[in-house]
């Protein structure tokens, strides 16, 4: 019979709690280690480096914070490096505190549960992927606020009736940029502007014309070359962090030790300058881009989130968990009474499902199985189990350092058959009936 006297066994007798402030920490220890086991600190670098001498002084070696914002970051960061063994706390696990609410009570709180072993701290990357992970997201917020620019670029165009969007599909493309700088320097011939037209424009240049005849007002101009005048600057501002982002990979240690054969990027905007596919390989000594829908910047988000030690997770089971894009099934009274995903917000989770859209008109096997979930289950379901399957060869491929093998469509719509057969004849002999093979002929008429 279970003992209701039992109590909880101590794992960590050297725990701290400390509950994350934007301006002050409340910080416990054992209440052994201090008359005055309950102490505040300053979110100033000095008083987080007294923090961590009052806490070796106490005898403290593990520590678990809630995270809130970004305010735990440097605390993180200054605890860590001073020999700290620190976890960081979803604030769900932890929300639940008995009694009034107050700071005090949150670090008592955290500090006696992570004391019984009852946390689990959050994934966060090593050093080096720290240092990566900013620079992509700092790249993706630059391409973010360029976009705002070239929408108000095709505002100021729109007010002014010149339709150049009817007629090129990306006023930012060669033939775009061109006109609109001709514009802002004060070209208004219809025709004359109409002569930057590229070959690989489909819309043939008397189209053209009839776009560019627009009513050009001087407050509209003035609107036009600001906009394109900070678009250039977040362009420049780009290729700023493409070189840092060069520079950033090199510094991973070097697992690829030969030149890809086949080093033609993906044509995409937001492409960047250097050789992104070749750094990718030395990086992982993989090449993932061939893993059907994986491009050299959902790799680039991919790793930078994740990092490339694939070890923290025990399985791909526990890797597509974490990420979101396996079911979270709920179970009670012996039922599972839902079984919907997480909802998650990652980076690599979003690459993931972005990487599988990408496979709708693929003719890979990925591609082959996308469509028969979509058929059946729709779009959102096929995109979420397309997903999963990317994340598991993802994580298979760091792990083990396989290579993939791309079979097709055939080869998968012929295995899948094979599976629709098999079960189809275990069903039928339950039921004491035999599934038999008819060869079907074409009818011929004379």
């Amino acid at each position: 019979m279970h003992n209701r006297n039992q109590k909880l066994t101590m794992i960590n007798h050297n725990a701290a709690g400390i509950d994350i402030g934007s301006r002050e920490h409340y910080v416990c220890v054992p209440a052994d280690r201090d008359k005055k086991n309950v102490q505040k600190f300053g979110a100033f670098t000095r008083d987080l480096k007294n923090l961590a001498v009052w806490l070796k002084g106490c005898g403290v070696t593990t520590i678990a914070m809630e995270s809130t914002g970004v305010y735990w970051i440097p605390v993180f960061q200054i605890l860590e490096s001073s020999g700290f063994e620190v976890i960081l706390v979803n604030a769900k696990q932890i929300k639940n505190v008995p009694g009034r609410k107050t700071d005090v009570k949150d670090c008592e709180w955290i500090q006696r549960v992570h004391s019984y072993g009852l946390l689990s701290g959050s994934f966060r990357p090593d050093d080096q992927t720290c240092k990566l992970r900013a620079l992509v997201r700092q790249r993706d917020r630059l391409i973010k606020s360029g976009t705002i620019h070239i929408n108000r670029m095709q505002k100021a165009l729109n007010e002014m009736n010149i339709q150049l969007h009817h007629v090129i599909s990306d006023i930012t493309g060669v033939t775009g940029m061109s006109i609109i700088k001709a514009i802002i320097d004060g070209e208004r011939d219809a025709q004359k502007l109409a002569e930057f037209r590229n070959n690989n424009i489909k819309s043939d240049t008397k189209t053209i014309v009839k776009a560019l005849e627009g009513d050009y007002r001087e407050e509209l101009l003035f609107v036009l070359k600001q906009e394109l005048e900070s678009y250039e600057f977040y362009l420049n501002k780009i290729k700023e962090c493409d070189r840092a982002i060069e520079e950033c990979l090199k510094e991973f240690d070097k697992r690829g030790d030969a030149e890809l054969k086949n080093k033609k990027p993906t044509k995409t905007k937001n492409a960047p300058d250097f050789d992104l596919k070749q750094s990718l390989y030395d990086t992982t000594g993989i090449e993932l881009t061939i893993v059907p829908g994986l491009g050299e910047l959902s790799i680039q988000t991919i790793i930078s989130e994740v990092g490339l030690d694939m070890s923290k997770w025990k399985s791909e089971k526990h890797f597509t968990s974490w990420l979101g894009l396996s079911p979270n099934n709920k179970i009670t009274g012996g039922k599972v009474f839902n079984t919907r995903t997480r909802k998650v917000n990652n980076k690599a989770s979003n690459a993931f499902r972005m990487a599988a859209l990408n496979l709708a008109r693929g003719r890979s096997a990925l591609a082959g199985f996308y469509r028969r979930i979509r058929g059946r289950a729709g779009a959102p379901k096929a995109i979420t189990a397309t997903a999963r399957k990317l994340a598991c060869m993802f994580y298979r491929l760091l792990k083990y350092g396989q290579d993939y093998v791309e079979q097709g469509i055939e080869a998968y719509e012929k295995k899948y058959n094979e599976t629709m057969v098999k079960n189809l004849k275990k069903h039928a002999a339950r039921l004491g009936f035999e599934v038999v093979k008819i060869e079907l002929m074409s009818n011929t008429v004379s």
